[in-house]
């Protein structure tokens, strides 16, 4: 039996396909771990992206400023007050493979006058250009979130994105910043968090990494951080999944001076030609996503292992900026716009990969996932006027409370989840002490059929109070939908009990439980 211990460079890559042999015990003891020197954790890892792809923009956050549906600049007011409620910290934008298509000078200015675009990367489909620049940096604004803008690096020119950042930031006089103002915004947004291109490796260009790392430097080199405090945080296409040589080029030919960031996708995909339903699963298609899922460990290990070969002090930070479950689409929807339901499934991989990039704080400093409304993993969907929140969103909002809280490490020996001679690891956790004191454990029992009993001891950190709430429901393909947008929501949770400091927590089957903890 090998002991997890979440901080750090852990040690869950031994469990993925390997033959690991885990104890049978359905009782696991956590142990708190000293956390003087522990890392915070950045409310960035609880980003989101939202792509011009099917219905995310258009038909999603866009309606239209004469719509009948309640809206903000065109933009719905019912998805605007569920995101304040997520808090999200940061929103990525236009993508995505649609990102190196995308040239910004088509979205500004009087609608009228702007020229369409066909979106050849989802759908085909004619876009009108009516949700630009301004359009999403006032709603960024309005949900007091960062805005994150990926570049055109694929099909752009260096001129196009230096002239991004000069209309998007400059406050002084220039050929840009005049223009922002004839197109009626005086004062600059201010955007720090530049992606410079997308996926180069594949949609953003098909290039190899000695060529995208040339082709960076020369971008990041024209992009002024004039007025932005700090100076732009710049993030580099990173690698695909197991492309460690991805990361391996572009740490060691970029100078760390002109790199805050390297980017890494993965999703929880079983089969790229064959993904399986979004909601009609077997078992044996739901354990090899969480085994999908698990791999999202071993991934961080091992890029953060080839970037502390050539950062020891840390300064270049992993950036996750796409991550979720991607199944076929929904029955009946167009194949090129994405969309599919939002399960119990769905709030396995959530809670186990927010659990994950929390217990890498100390190099994981931003997350975006995949995406915020109406595509793959999303946290909202829609269908004209009606609107839901999906089990993710309700993981997202119990796991909040980590956002720019100390990590707490954890240490335990996790019972099994097996399925035809396969074994993953049921329990994973992440916890956290916040500025007010409060301490928040956040657990996810992936076993499809078993409960899993978890002890705490607490007295170390002085609790006296715990109180909780769990996301639970009775099939694993259980959904909200529009006709009962709330079979699935979180509830106070009592299943578990406090004496003299020490913490008994009784997770059902294929749950996710936050409990806090008062002094």
């Amino acid at each position: 039996m090998k002991t997890l211990r979440f901080y750090g460079l852990t040690t869950l890559i031994l469990f993925l396909g390997h033959g690991v042999v885990i104890g049978q015990s359905k009782q696991s003891t956590i142990k708190i771990e000293d956390f003087d020197d522990a890392p915070i954790i950045s409310k960035h890892i609880y980003g989101h992206f939202a792509e011009h792809l099917g219905r995310c923009i258009y038909e999603g956050f866009y309606v239209g400023d004469n719509s009948m549906i309640p809206n903000t600049e065109g933009v719905r007011n019912d998805i605007i007050d569920a995101l304040k409620e997520l808090q999200i910290p940061n929103l990525r934008w236009p993508g995505g493979c649609f990102a190196d298509t995308y040239h910004w000078k088509d979205g500004i200015g009087p609608q009228e006058n702007r020229p369409t675009i066909v979106n050849t990367w989802w759908g085909g489909v004619t876009e009108d250009n009516s949700f630009g620049t301004h359009n999403f940096l006032n709603l960024c604004e309005v949900l007091d979130t960062e805005p994150y803008l990926s570049g055109n690096v694929g099909s752009g020119t260096v001129q196009e994105l230096a002239d991004w950042v000069q209309y998007t930031n400059f406050k002084g006089k220039s050929p840009m910043s005049d223009l922002r103002r004839e197109n009626g915004r005086d004062e600059p947004w201010t955007v720090k968090y530049w992606g410079i291109g997308n996926e180069a490796w594949g949609c953003g260009g098909n290039m190899r990494p000695e060529y995208y790392a040339d082709i960076y430097k020369k971008y990041v080199t024209f992009m002024s951080d004039a007025d932005v405090e700090g100076g732009l945080y710049k993030i580099a296409s990173g690698a695909s999944n197991d492309d460690y040589n991805w990361t391996e080029v572009l740490m060691k030919n970029i100078p760390k001076k002109m790199l805050q960031g390297v980017a890494l996708h993965h999703y929880s995909v079983i089969d790229w030609s064959a993904k399986g339903s979004d909601v009609d699963f077997t078992e044996d298609l739901y354990f090899k996503t969480m085994k999908e899922s698990w791999l999202m460990e071993e991934l961080i290990v091992k890029h953060t292992a080839i970037m502390d070969k050539y950062d020891k002090e840390k300064q270049v930070d992993l950036i996750v900026d796409e991550w979720g479950g991607w199944y076929e689409v929904a029955e009946g929807t167009n194949p090129g716009f994405l969309y599919q339901q939002n399960t119990m499934r769905d709030a396995m991989i959530a809670g186990m990969n927010l659990n994950i990039f929390n217990n890498h704080a100390d190099r994981v400093k931003m997350a975006n996932l995949a995406q915020t409304v109406n595509v793959l993993q999303a946290v909202i969907l829609t269908d004209k006027e009606k609107m839901i929140l999906t089990p993710t969103y309700h993981v997202m909002n119990m796991y909040k409370v980590h956002q720019d809280a100390k990590l707490i490490p954890l240490s335990f020996e996790s019972p099994k989840y097996t399925y035809e001679g396969e074994s993953l690891p049921a329990v994973n956790a992440s916890a956290s002490m916040d500025d007010s004191g409060k301490m928040h454990i956040s657990l996810v029992n992936i076993d499809a059929h078993n409960e899993n009993m978890v002890s705490i001891d607490l007295n170390a950190l002085g609790i006296r109070e715990v109180t909780g709430r769990i996301l639970a429901s009775d099939k694993l393909q259980d959904h909200n939908t529009f006709d009962n947008p709330n079979k699935i929501e979180p509830k106070d949770y009592k299943d578990f009990t406090f004496k003299k400091g020490v913490l008994e927590v009784e997770l059902p089957p294929f749950s996710v439980v936050v409990l806090e903890g008062i002094k």
